[in-house]
């Protein structure tokens, strides 16, 4: 059974699932989707076309699908798209995407901490983590399981790759490859994010794998280029090769630097940052 306040005002094209429930004076107008078993907290906005899967928590203030904060955005139809058992606390704000028929993307099992802003065109994957007052610019790219601390502002078209971690009130400005965790001003990788890795089930013989390649990367005599061509026909894990070379290859911000001397072991690099 649906439960609306009865302060609430939820348009009649406004389709709810089963067992959703939404808090005194939320606003919902617009193309919206909102699954089974979703809640939807006190003075709530959500606007235009979105989607947000089940079983979600939708917090008190947030606001969905609010026009970009972009010059170039002309009033075309674009789209919020939410997973499912996905986390936005209060104050949380996301924005549609720029361009026909885009949309702006959060996976499953995210946890989008108080006051955090989702801008335009972003695409976070599943289980992303972002603490308290973490922004992101317009086109920023998030892989599955990365983490980022309080108070961190990610450049735009950056991307932040599978289970990094990102220390707080980092300024990121340039893409930060899988597995490593960064900190700074600007942000720098200065080893590996070993604990995130045990916690998501990867042994250490896959953690050794992963430091191999990036040793050779970034603390071998080879120029950048010369490692990523010698990791492609070496005898290196393809499927790793293809996540942290392709990760590179697709870079537009470029990648950021390791802290010189630090993390050339994985078991040797046990740090982890707090929220």
């Amino acid at each position: 059974m649906v439960k609306i306040d009865s302060t609430a005002r939820i348009d009649r094209e406004v389709v709810l699932g089963e067992g959703v429930e939404v808090g005194p004076y939320s606003i919902l107008q617009g193309k919206i989707v909102v699954g089974d078993h979703t809640k939807i907290g006190a003075f709530t906005v959500i606007e235009g076309r979105v989607e947000i899967g089940s079983c979600c928590n939708i917090g008190h203030h947030v606001v969905v699908g609010a026009p970009p904060q972009d010059l170039s955005y002309q009033g075309e139809e674009t789209q919020v798209v939410i997973g499912e058992r996905t986390t936005l606390r209060e104050f949380v704000t996301v924005h549609r995407a720029t361009g026909e028929n885009n949309a702006t993307v959060i996976g499953d099992d995210c946890f989008i901490m108080a006051y955090c802003h989702v801008a335009h065109n972003c695409r976070l994957g599943q289980g992303v983590t972002m603490a308290n007052n973490s922004t992101l610019a317009g086109y920023v790219e998030i892989e599955d399981w990365a983490t980022l601390s309080g108070w961190v502002g990610v450049h735009q078209f950056v991307r932040l790759g599978k289970l990094v971690m990102v220390g707080g009130l980092s300024k990121v400005v340039m893409d930060i490859p899988p597995y490593t965790l960064a900190d700074g001003h600007p942000a720098r990788i200065f080893g590996l994010n070993v604990v995130g890795m045990k916690r998501r089930g990867i042994e250490a013989e896959q953690r050794e794998k992963i430091s191999q390649i990036y040793h050779l990367i970034f603390h071998s005599d080879l120029t950048r280029s010369q490692a990523l061509e010698e990791l492609k026909k070496g005898d290196f894990d393809p499927q790793l090769v293809e996540e942290i070379v392709g990760f590179w290859e697709k870079s537009k911000r470029g990648v950021a630097r390791w802290v010189k001397g630090r993390g050339k072991n994985a078991d040797e690099e046990n740090a982890s940052l707090s929220w």
